[in-house]
């Protein structure tokens, strides 16, 4: 069994795309995955399983919400190396001190043609930002909702992204090493 990270993106985000934890804890199970863990309502699940083909099983989880609530969210699966890497690789030191100020978008794929210059002028005085392989680290003392730089990265890199704040990541981070040592 492989320990699983998913990252779900825009349930129960602004009263739309509802969709109960218990309701997708049982779907993840429909799908084989085993030792479901929940954090919070925002779409955050760490499980093990057997599939080792990481875009199938994005795909069936996907596929098993939209065809009992309408919707077939991105699904994005991270193994407990990347966001054990995303973790080490945080440039931002802010994130112990200020943990919902550090966002982490984690991307589909890395970027082929990233549009960092337009990133860079969009980006308050306060704001910095920095592209490392397949996370994009977005330091945001005023927020995210304000920001013109958030609001525009995920088409300025071009790419699929589903962003977490430092605080969460840790708290993912948590639920998944807890399940390593268990298993």
């Amino acid at each position: 069994m492989t320990t699983y990270i998913a990252l779900i993106r825009g349930i129960n985000v602004g009263g739309k795309s509802h969709l109960p934890m218990k309701a997708l804890v049982a779907m993840l199970e429909e799908v084989g995955c085993r030792q479901v863990k929940t954090y919070i309502q925002s779409g955050n699940a760490v499980f093990e399983s057997e599939e080792k083909d990481v875009l199938k099983l994005s795909s069936q989880i996907s596929c098993a919400i939209g065809q009992q609530y309408n919707f077939a969210p991105c699904v994005l699966i991270l193994e407990i190396q990347e966001i054990q890497r995303a973790i080490a690789e945080n440039p931002f030191p802010q994130a112990s001190a200020d943990p919902k100020a550090v966002h982490l978008g984690f991307l589909a794929t890395p970027p082929e043609h990233p549009k960092l210059e337009k990133l860079e002028a969009l980006r308050k005085d306060s704001e910095d930002f920095r592209l490392l392989d397949k996370v994009f680290y977005l330091y945001a003392p005023e927020g995210i909702g304000r920001s013109k730089l958030a609001a525009h990265t995920e088409k300025l890199l071009g790419v699929a992204m589903t962003s977490r704040n430092w605080q969460t990541v840790s708290a993912i981070w948590d639920i998944a090493q807890s399940l390593e040592r268990s298993s």
